[in-house]
């Protein structure tokens, strides 16, 4: 899975800026492996939730918050648009998910991403083309987290 693309889900990123600190020294480092290799991609839904739930669920300082939302709208982006609106409510109903989970998927999938990093879904979940996987699992690749050498 190491050259697919990959699917960042807003609170992997968040974990790089607060919560557990073993989540963040892999969140970190998933996220820069992915966005070294040029396999990264979010969508506009998953920035916009950083920047509101950075600003009210972690307070992350304003500048801070700026400059790290502005970096992410440098990333290959879904612009969430009618197309994955109606692929979002198949989703909602097929797999039994809300529909921002399901808008989620809709975008991983129009980006041509195979995995979705995320803790919202079913960790090794396929969701039509694209699998679930919670980076933070026992069973996720490279989950030894514990080396504290990326922070």
């Amino acid at each position: 899975m190491s050259g697919a693309k990959a699917f960042f889900d807003t609170n992997v990123l968040l974990y790089m800026y607060g919560g557990d600190p073993d989540k963040r020294v892999r969140a970190k480092r998933l996220f820069k492996q992915h966005a070294a290799s040029g396999h990264i991609l979010l969508s506009t839904q998953v920035v916009q939730e950083f920047y509101v739930a950075g600003s009210r669920k972690l307070g992350i300082p304003r500048r801070e918050l700026y400059e790290a939302t502005n970096a992410l709208l440098d990333l290959p982006l879904v612009i969430s648009g009618p197309s994955q609106i109606i692929l979002a409510i198949q989703y909602e109903e097929q797999y039994k998910i809300s529909f921002w989970d399901a808008l989620i998927l809709a975008a991983a999938q129009s980006g041509g991403a195979e995995v979705l990093y995320t803790e919202d879904l079913n960790d090794g979940q396929e969701y039509g083309p694209v699998m679930a996987c919670n980076p933070f699992s026992s069973r996720a690749p490279g989950s030894s987290i514990s080396d504290g050498n990326d922070t």
